[in-house]
């Protein structure tokens, strides 16, 4: 039987295809970033050249799309920012008293929904990232009013990251 040593992996998840194994799997991303793309591309051939535009436009949208949606999830190893808020969360304001597996949600959403919502901001998203928090939240027994705080510090810490 092999120990808890031998399984542990200090490597960052390669986030493997679970049918090929392939590292750099993102369905979410691939997928938002596809039917963004395929919207917007789509929307703009319509209006040049009409419906045939229209659907020629959307399948080249959403493969540029999906490119660009997996290139962003890419960006973001969950593993990563778990590790980083799990050693940050008692640095926080909001940590006095509180538990970090209450707030281990809310960060790993507003990682999530930065990936999500690419190219918004937190203030445009956020009505939303509040009507799904209850959907979302897992084990957590925050309200949103608190959990607000450390998705906006997830997010926030990606958006500098990434966008500067």
């Amino acid at each position: 039987m092999a120990s808890l040593d031998d399984k542990l992996d200090d490597t960052p998840d390669a986030n493997r295809d679970p049918i090929t194994d392939a590292p750099g799997a993102h369905p979410i991303g691939v997928g938002i970033g596809a039917a963004a793309g395929g919207a917007a591309a789509g929307a703009a051939a319509g209006t040049v050249v009409g419906p045939v535009g229209t659907v020629i436009g959307a399948a080249v949208g959403a493969v540029v799309g999906g490119l660009a949606g997996k290139g962003v999830a890419e960006m973001v190893d969950p593993t990563v920012e778990e590790a980083y808020w799990r050693t940050e969360f008692p640095n926080r304001p909001y940590a006095t008293g509180a538990r970090y597996d209450d707030y281990a949600p809310a960060y790993r959403y507003g990682a999530d929904t930065f990936v999500t919502y690419d190219g918004r901001t937190f203030d445009e998203v956020e009505p939303e990232l509040s009507r799904d928090w209850d959907r979302v939240r897992g084990t957590s027994t925050l309200p949103w009013d608190r959990a607000r705080v450390a998705s906006r510090d997830a997010w926030d810490r990606l958006h500098t990251r990434f966008e500067g």
